[in-house]
């Protein structure tokens, strides 16, 4: 097995945060790297915290579970921040990439965390301004990119484009590149 890296995301049922994870995977396939993307949860409602999972890999991935100690968590919904532990099983050097207007070092405080990466992208703002809709969980994917490298920015842009564009009218995808190349280019990270 090559590099592996592990990704829990955390958010509300209905927020996209599956997608996103699956999205990840696609960007991570069309680089030519293995990938896996899940999620975890049961008969929630709408609006109930949720979990999904994405792994990348330069190699086959050959373990097939839960991810219990990630090296990135992906935060979509602050409003977890104190209600989930968020940070739970993350490895001491693990990144937390945050959508929340606040400033990476506010973050870290909240979420207690000494080492590590932290970053953090208005990712809601974005969305209202370009979305005019509360739709983060696509738009986390520039900070992905920017923030660990695992995917470059022109991948997502082209899976977001492939996977959103049987679905919605053309300038609702093109609103949501320019959200992911805002992401890109909006957040901050510290450590």
């Amino acid at each position: 097995m090559g590099k592996l890296t592990e990704i829990r995301w955390h958010g509300r049922a209905g927020q996209g945060v599956v997608t996103a994870g699956e999205l990840l995977a696609e960007a991570a396939m069309w680089e030519g790297k293995y990938f896996q993307s899940f999620p975890d949860y049961g008969p929630e409602r709408m609006g109930a915290p949720i979990k999904s999972y994405t792994r990348i890999s330069d190699g086959p991935i050959e373990v097939h579970h839960q991810i219990l100690n990630p090296d990135v968590i992906i935060v979509v919904n602050p409003n977890l921040i104190g209600a989930v532990n968020l940070t739970e099983g993350l490895k001491e050097d693990g990144t937390a990439i945050v959508n929340t207007p606040d400033s990476p070092a506010e973050v870290r405080k909240k979420l207690g965390l000494k080492g590590g990466k932290v970053a953090t992208l208005d990712a809601t703002g974005i969305a209202m301004d370009t979305l005019r809709r509360d739709i983060p969980s696509t738009l986390m994917l520039g900070a992905v990119a920017k923030v660990t490298g695992l995917v470059s920015l022109d991948s997502v842009v082209h899976c977001a484009k492939e996977r959103l564009g049987t679905k919605l009218r053309a300038e609702v995808v093109d609103a949501n590149v320019v959200a992911v190349k805002r992401a890109y280019e909006e957040v901050v990270a510290e450590g």
